[in-house]
């Protein structure tokens, strides 16, 4: 498995997982806890996840986060909250609940 691999891998793990501790990902992917730290300090440049010293810490993806899911861009957020205000109540309440799901959440965004 290449390091680019055991990244996704890693990145898989965590979104089904949403938390685990290092010691636990060295051992799954067979490396070392260094490695792990320097694959999660790797992965967080692009995706939301962090560390947690003490206890009850580990590696943590933030809640929500789906890698699959797809997100709108800023645009086209920006552009269904002009139009919601504009439209019947009802339908004011779909285009939110699309906006509710589908846009990036403020920490999402870098």
């Amino acid at each position: 498995m290449t390091a680019s691999e055991r990244r996704m891998a890693l990145l898989e793990v965590l979104c089904l997982r949403r938390h685990e501790t290092r010691e636990n990902l060295a051992f799954e992917f067979g490396v070392s806890k260094r490695t792990i730290e320097y694959d999660v300090q790797i992965l967080s440049v692009n995706y939301p996840i962090f560390s947690v010293q003490g206890k009850g810490g580990g590696i943590y993806i933030m809640e929500g986060f789906n890698l699959h899911k797809r997100y709108l861009t800023n645009k086209q957020s920006a552009v269904l909250q002009e139009l919601a205000v504009v439209l019947p109540e009802e339908d004011k309440q779909v285009v939110l609940s699309i906006l509710k799901d589908f846009s990036k959440r403020k920490e999402l965004c870098y």
